[in-house]
C-alpha cells in the first residue's frame, strides 16, 4: 500500500511540474530547456527556509517570488529569440543555475546536498504520514489544474493559443506578443516552484544531481506524450513515466544488469520522446482543433 501511495504522490507532484511546462509549451509554443530550474528554486527555498524555522507556506511564495524574478530576467533577453535560439538559451539558464547550487555551499551546501527537510506543517496540522502527504499535492495539483483552466479559457489563455497558431496574427491584431510571451514564462516557473517546494519537502533531501537537463527531458515527454496543448495531458503523461520510472525501480535484477538500467531508461526515453514528435506529436490525448 505505500508503494502505491508513494507512486501517487510523485505522478501528483509531477503531474504540476509538466502543467507548468505545458502551460509555456503546449499553450504558448515556447521550448523551455531549462524548466528545471524553477522547479530547483523552489525546492531550494522551501528547504533553506522551512530548515531556518519559517514554515510551510511562507517558503513556498519565496520561492515562487524567485522564480518570477528569475524568468522575468531571462526572459526579458531570451524571448527576443526564435525557435531553437529560445531553447538554447533557456538551456544555458538551467545549467547555470545547477552550478550555482552545486558550488554556492555557503548557502545550498553544495555537492553534499541539504538532509532533513522538514515535512510541511500548518495549523497545527504535521504533513508527516503518506496519506496526509497525497492529499496535499492532490489538492495542490487539483487547485492548480483548475486555475490552468480558468486561465486558458479566458481572453489571455485565447491569445497564447494565437500566438502559438500563428504569431503573425496576432501582431496584425495589436496583440504585444513578447509580452504575453514573457507573462507565460513568469506564470509557468512560478507554478514550476510550487512543485519543486512540494517535492523538497516529500523526499526531505535534495542536492545539484537532481536539477540536470535529464529531468526537463522527462517533463518534456510528460507533456509531449500526454498532449502538449490540452488540460489533461500532463496528467496522463505523468502517470505513464512516473508509473514506469518507479516500478522499474523495484525490479529485482542481478548487481551485475542493475548498473545499466538507469542508462537504459535515459535512452528509451530519448528515443520515445523522438518517435512522438515524429510520429504521435497530438499525444495520447491530443488537441482539439478548436483548443
Amino acid at each position: 500500500m505505500d508503494f502505491i501511495l508513494h507512486i501517487l504522490i510523485m505522478i501528483s507532484i509531477y503531474s504540476i511540474f509538466a502543467m507548468s511546462l505545458n502551460l509555456e509549451l503546449g499553450y504558448t509554443g515556447l521550448y523551455n530547456f531549462g524548466h528545471i530550474a524553477f522547479f530547483g528554486i523552489g525546492a531550494y527555498s522551501s528547504a533553506i527556509l522551512s530548515k531556518a524555522g519559517f514554515g510551510f507556506f511562507f517558503p513556498l511564495i519565496i520561492g515562487m517570488g524567485l522564480s518570477i524574478i528569475a524568468s522575468f530576467i531571462i526572459g526579458i533577453p531570451a524571448l527576443r529569440l526564435r525557435g531553437d535560439y529560445f531553447g538554447i538559451a533557456t538551456l544555458g539558464f538551467g545549467e547555470i543555475m545547477r552550478l550555482f547550487f552545486l558550488n554556492e555551499a555557503w548557502l545550498t551546501r553544495g555537492p553534499m546536498g541539504i538532509p532533513g527537510i522538514l515535512p510541511p506543517s500548518f495549523f497545527g496540522i504535521i504533513i508527516n504520514t503518506l496519506p496526509r502527504f497525497l492529499i496535499l499535492n492532490l489538492i495542490f495539483m487539483i487547485l492548480i489544474w483548475l486555475f490552468l483552466y480558468i486561465l486558458i479559457k479566458s481572453p489571455f489563455g485565447r491569445v497564447l493559443k494565437a500566438i502559438r497558431e500563428d504569431e503573425a496574427a496576432a501582431l496584425s491584431l495589436g496583440k504585444n506578443v513578447y509580452l504575453f510571451r514573457l507573462k507565460s514564462l513568469m506564470i509557468g516557473s512560478a507554478i514550476a516552484a510550487i512543485a519543486g517546494s512540494l517535492w523538497a519537502h516529500y523526499i526531505s533531501y535534495i542536492s545539484p544531481n537532481e536539477f540536470t537537463l535529464t529531468e526537463t527531458i522527462i517533463v518534456l515527454l510528460m507533456v509531449v506524450l500526454g498532449g502538449e496543448g490540452t488540460l489533461s495531458g500532463p496528467i496522463i503523461g505523468a502517470l505513464t513515466i512516473i508509473g514506469f520510472q518507479e516500478i522499474l525501480r523495484f525490479f529485482n535484477l542481478p548487481p551485475s544488469l542493475s548498473r545499466y538500467i538507469y542508462p537504459l531508461r535515459e535512452m528509451v526515453f530519448g528515443l520515445t520522446l523522438v518517435l512522438l514528435m515524429i510520429y504521435k506529436p497530438q499525444g495520447i490525448v491530443g488537441r482539439r482543433k478548436d483548443a
